[in-house]
């Protein structure tokens, strides 16, 4: 059985606020929690007693846990529809070292404001190997539910800042390649293997501010070329695309 102060407090971690007040975000789904698990113990579980009898074990003694049944858990999910659990994990605060970026290939976002993109731009980047993601204190929160549920467990291996996003680039002596409707065919140009991808808002694009800071603008052209077309690509495609040829060349 699950408490009202437990259910009380599952949901106020809907909002920015609460989630900075209690330091705490929701994860649900066996898939998502397990792949959390192994990077940290959630502090609070509430689950079917088919999940926990598989997964109990593994389990610290200060988690704490609730066995529920199906009508508790639709009460406790944010989702629409529940996944045998909802978990409670500590947020993490990476501390940004200028080194990644000199070391490393790193993807910065300038104001993405959708959590699903968020989201999904964390599990592209678990995907080709990006470590760093840098945003814009404009950016959605990365523990917003919505975007926890994209990120399909890549937080446990992906690290997201938010910093001052132009002094960060501006100082960081490294190749900072950003996305423009004006830019160079990135199929033409040199790619290193370190440095920043910069991916803007979903409608202005990057700002005027992070784009002074831009040392190469790029274009992912359509096909064929010169084509009646969309206007732009959706950010978390576009970052696909950009990533996949960024990584296609360090190969």
């Amino acid at each position: 059985m699950i408490s009202k102060a437990r259910l009380k407090l599952i949901h106020s971690l809907e909002m920015r606020k609460y989630r900075q007040e209690h330091g705490l975000f929701v994860a649900e789904g066996p898939k998502l929690v397990g792949e959390l698990m192994a990077k940290s113990s959630p502090v609070y579980v509430a689950a079917l007693p088919e999940w926990l009898e598989t997964n109990g074990a593994s389990l610290p003694t200060t988690t704490d846990c609730d066995t529920l049944t199906p009508d508790e858990l639709r009460r406790a999910s944010l989702m629409q529809s529940p996944q045998m659990v909802v978990a409670l994990f500590k947020m993490d605060n990476p501390q940004w070292d200028d080194n990644f970026a000199r070391q490393n290939l790193c993807i910065a976002l300038d104001g993405v404001q959708d959590p699903g993109n968020m989201g999904t731009i964390c599990r592209l980047a678990d995907w080709f190997g990006i470590e760093h993601i840098v945003c814009s204190r404009s950016c959605a929160d990365i523990y917003n539910p919505k975007a926890v549920q994209a990120t399909m467990g890549a937080l446990a291996r992906v690290n997201v800042h938010y910093t001052p996003l132009p002094q960060i680039l501006r100082r960081a002596e490294v190749p900072v390649y950003g996305t423009f409707l004006d830019g160079e065919d990135i199929y033409n140009q040199t790619l290193q293997q370190h440095g920043f991808i910069v991916m803007g808002n979903e409608g202005k694009g990057i700002s005027p501010e992070v784009e002074e800071t831009v040392t190469a603008r790029l274009y992912i052209p359509n096909y064929p070329r010169g084509r009646v077309t969309t206007e732009s690509l959706n950010v978390a495609i576009a970052t696909s695309i950009v990533c996949a040829e960024f990584r296609r060349r360090g190969q």
